[in-house]
């Protein structure tokens, strides 16, 4: 059963039944109606045996022959997911024999309510302590405090794009993928930024473009990957800076951060250095030719058992540029369809795991995660640098089992 820490949904139906019955019916008839409707990864019963969904919750009254109350189901799935399980709830039509009708009333998201506890609960402690801020000294610091704060993030074109503040007046613009690249940009004292908001290239920047310098800063990702091919095609961009293989730009400090963004500086130098040149009436000094360019050397392909192999040639053209993963058991039995940014994190709920295939980045989190759970095969986009493979694993590219 999810732990109320992990629940994401709670999905709440109504029903009216025309008869009597307990709470043992209709539950038996929640199960018994909807199993097999979508495969064996949406059947009730194994989504609560890998805790994907919790204990279902009947509240029920009887009166004048007529049986009313509402069906409570928390939900760690994904929104698809959830709404599935609404709808095929929905489509119960008797319980026992009697004549039934379940309709949907909400789709509550849980950490949504949470986060507005929080976010009250934080609004009344900072009310107390304002209250006690009297002296001269607290007063200068919180004087200090808000001229120390980055500017608010603006919106630019009629996308509403998230973007810095400096970047209306700015000729160089540094596009970011999301607002909290945005965000942390500005924490770091760089406010000419705006974000693209997905893999398509909005035409507010395809048209900024053909008007200002554009630099991009991608995340080190699958997602970072996709940007950079459709910003080539649509845009010109004068330079791509990356974060590290594994990583977002929202989770860099702002060291990490200007030491990304210190070529573009190194650039400006070099064209003080040649002005002073022109001035002096210096002669640039010869440059050194460039070594020949590197042959890549293909890896050899690895050869895999061939029922896998036949089951990721099954799944691949779905998987390929999905952003999703797979997750199998020993028998090759799909147990989990979801996006990788929650495959790391929900690992842990899929029991009998063995076989992961994604379209991302295998980095050293996923790979620890992989480990407790008992998987035995990773094969993604691509492999971060310095993995520690732990002993018995088999860790793979698309490319080098031949997929790609």
């Amino acid at each position: 059963m999810p732990e109320s820490s992990i629940i994401k949904y709670m999905v709440r139906l109504k029903f009216n039944i025309d008869g009597v019955v307990e709470k043992a019916d209709v539950i038996g008839a929640i199960f018994g109606q909807t199993e097999g409707l979508f495969g064996p990864e949406l059947n009730l019963n194994e989504l609560q045996k890998n805790w994907k969904i919790g204990r279902i919750e009947i509240n029920l009254t009887s009166k004048n022959d007529q049986t009313y109350g509402e069906v409570l189901i928390p939900s760690s799935t994904d929104i698809t997911t959830a709404a599935l399980l609404a709808a095929a709830v929905e489509s119960v039509d008797k319980v026992g024999p009697c004549a039934a009708r379940f309709q949907l009333v909400e789709i509550e998201d849980v950490r949504a309510s949470k986060r507005k506890l929080i976010s009250d609960r934080a609004k009344e402690i900072l009310k107390m302590w304002s209250a006690k801020s009297t002296s001269e000294g607290e007063e200068l610091v919180r004087e200090v405090t808000e001229a120390a704060k980055p500017g608010r993030i603006a919106s630019y074109g009629p996308e509403g794009l998230p973007a810095g503040p400096g970047m209306f007046n700015a000729e160089t613009v540094i596009l970011v993928e999301g607002r909290a690249d945005v965000l942390n940009l500005l924490r770091a004292g760089v406010d000419n930024t705006l974000a693209v908001e997905g893999a398509k290239i909005p035409d507010s920047v395809i048209k900024l473009a053909k008007e200002r310098n554009l630099i991009a800063f991608l995340d080190g990702d699958r997602g970072g990957d996709l940007i950079q091919k459709e910003l080539q095609q649509v845009a010109k961009v004068s330079r791509v800076y990356r974060a590290p293989a594994g990583k977002e730009v929202e989770e860099l400090t702002p060291v990490e951060l200007l030491d990304i963004l210190q070529g573009r500086r190194e650039e400006r130098r070099e064209e003080r250095r040649e002005a002073r040149r022109e001035e002096r009436r210096e002669e640039p000094r010869e440059e050194l030719p460039s070594p020949p360019p590197r042959v890549a050397v293909p890896k050899p392909t690895v050869k895999l058992p061939e029922k896998l192999g036949g089951k990721l040639k099954d799944i691949f053209p779905d998987l390929k540029d999905s952003l999703e993963a797979y997750i199998l058991d020993e028998e090759l039995n799909v147990l989990g369809h979801l996006p990788v940014s929650e495959l790391a994190s929900s690992l842990a709920g899929f029991k009998g795991a063995k076989h992961i295939v994604f379209d991302g980045i295998v980095t050293q989190r996923l790979v620890d995660a992989a480990a407790k759970a008992g998987v035995t095969t990773i094969i993604g986009y691509k492999v971060s640098d310095a993995i520690k493979k732990p002993d018995g694993s088999l860790i793979e590219t698309f490319s080098s089992v031949g997929l790609a």
